[in-house]
């Protein structure tokens, strides 16, 4: 399927801008109370993760300092990871399908690409 090549910067500009919605739209449920009914402590950890989720969101989504920003979320969701899915237990916990960590473990591997990547196409950043 060699023809779908001359697609891939296309491709990936989609994957960027939909991850960046999506990820935006967490941190909008966490600081604004978009269709969510739960609001962590303004200043607690769980409250800065969402102001991180909403303006990294937003950045990655824009194409805006888009690798310094996917590197930001990518780290966030490895911290998400770990402290909050893996907490550091041996054995079958560790997979992200036991722990419930699938979206976590996602969020931080596409970010990673995004900042190795950059905006690339439809990006606010000059030269990704």
């Amino acid at each position: 399927m060699k023809w779908l090549e001359r697609f891939s910067d296309d491709a990936y500009a989609l994957l960027r801008i939909v991850t960046g919605f999506m990820f935006s739209f967490h941190g909008a449920q966490k600081i604004l109370g978009v269709l969510s009914e739960f609001q962590p402590p303004v200043g607690s950890q769980l409250w800065l993760g969402g102001l991180l989720e909403l303006v990294g969101g937003l950045a990655i989504l824009l194409g805006f300092r888009t690798r310094l920003a996917a590197f930001l979320c990518s780290g966030e969701m490895a911290v998400a990871y770990v402290q909050f899915h893996w907490k550091f237990q041996l054995g079958p916990q560790l997979f992200p399908a036991i722990n419930q960590g699938e979206l976590a473990a996602l969020y931080c591997f596409v970010f990673l690409l995004i900042a190795c990547r950059g905006g690339v196409k439809w990006s606010l950043d000059k030269k990704g």
